[in-house]
């Protein structure tokens, strides 16, 4: 046992290899992290003017807590247009750990040390679609998280949702037509990073609410800044919109959401990074 305990000292004590200061972070780090087929996309209402802090309360305090516990943070945001919009995507290795990992957090030490002061600007947190990738081995992608040395001013970039609520038993025939439009957005500046579809289970961990009113379908991409959104991305997005609206497979006018990643968000723009496999 002493020689156990004299391994770890001395294994501490060793400094890391030096890094370069202006090194991005790599994939390589991140290879044990994927595989997560049951998404939450959970949007937030936080109290006028508490925007702010929940940001930071989140960032702070939540991601590695769910790393931890098997669970994954693949993204946290505020949505443009909107004052006290957060959304934030969590991933579980498939539904069973869904009420596992929740158990987990909700009735532990972190949450119960956090909890009042952060239910007091959450007013509102049951918009949760959830969801699965559309192809199992398409994923969302895990991207290294923020490094506060090489990364000291935070996450860059814009996030962009598309959502489409598409009619019960046309999900097959909408996601064969969203898939060819979808090829549109591979351009320079912008990254897929998953294309997602409704999970159609009952709810698990029933403690945290989610929708009944779906199928949908999300798009998620990447992109590099706002030029970017404006003159390349954004025209194919609108033109997406509308030929799959006039198919006739939708419930509703599809939904774009455009959003700022937090800090400490893993999505973000990382120039050399492919972020996810889908179309």
């Amino acid at each position: 046992m002493s020689g156990i305990v004299a391994s770890i000292a001395l294994g501490a004590a060793m400094p890391a290899p030096a890094r370069p200061a202006n090194e991005a972070p790599t994939m390589e780090s991140v290879q044990h992290l994927r595989n997560y087929q049951v998404v939450e996309f959970r949007r937030y209402v936080t109290a006028d003017g508490e925007l702010t802090h929940f940001v930071k309360y989140f960032d702070a305090y939540f991601p590695e807590a769910f790393e931890q516990l098997g669970a994954m943070v693949f993204g946290q945001f505020t949505e443009r247009g909107h004052a006290n919009r957060f959304t934030w995507l969590r991933g579980f290795h498939d539904i069973n750990a869904r009420p596992i990992v929740n158990a987990a957090f909700y009735y532990g030490p972190l949450w119960k040390e956090h909890r009042i002061k952060v239910n007091a600007i959450l007013p509102d947190s049951d918009n949760v679609m959830l969801l699965r990738p559309l192809h199992a081995d398409q994923g969302i992608t895990v991207l290294p998280a923020v490094d506060p040395v090489t990364e000291e001013h935070g996450a860059h970039g814009v996030v962009v949702a598309q959502i489409f609520a598409v009619k019960k038993g046309r999900e097959e025939a909408f996601a064969e037509q969203a898939e060819a439009a979808f090829a549109g957005y591979r351009v320079g500046g912008v990254h897929p990073a998953g294309v997602l579809v409704s999970l159609d289970l009952p709810n698990n961990f029933p403690q945290l609410p989610i929708r009944t009113d779906g199928p949908f379908l999300v798009w998620l991409g990447v992109v590099r800044d706002n030029a970017t959104l404006d003159e390349r991305l954004a025209p194919r997005l609108a033109a997406a919109e509308q030929t799959l609206a006039a198919g006739g497979l939708l419930r509703g006018t599809p939904e774009r959401v455009v959003m700022d990643p937090t800090p400490r968000s893993r999505l973000r723009w990382l120039p050399d990074t492919d972020v996810g496999a889908a179309p």
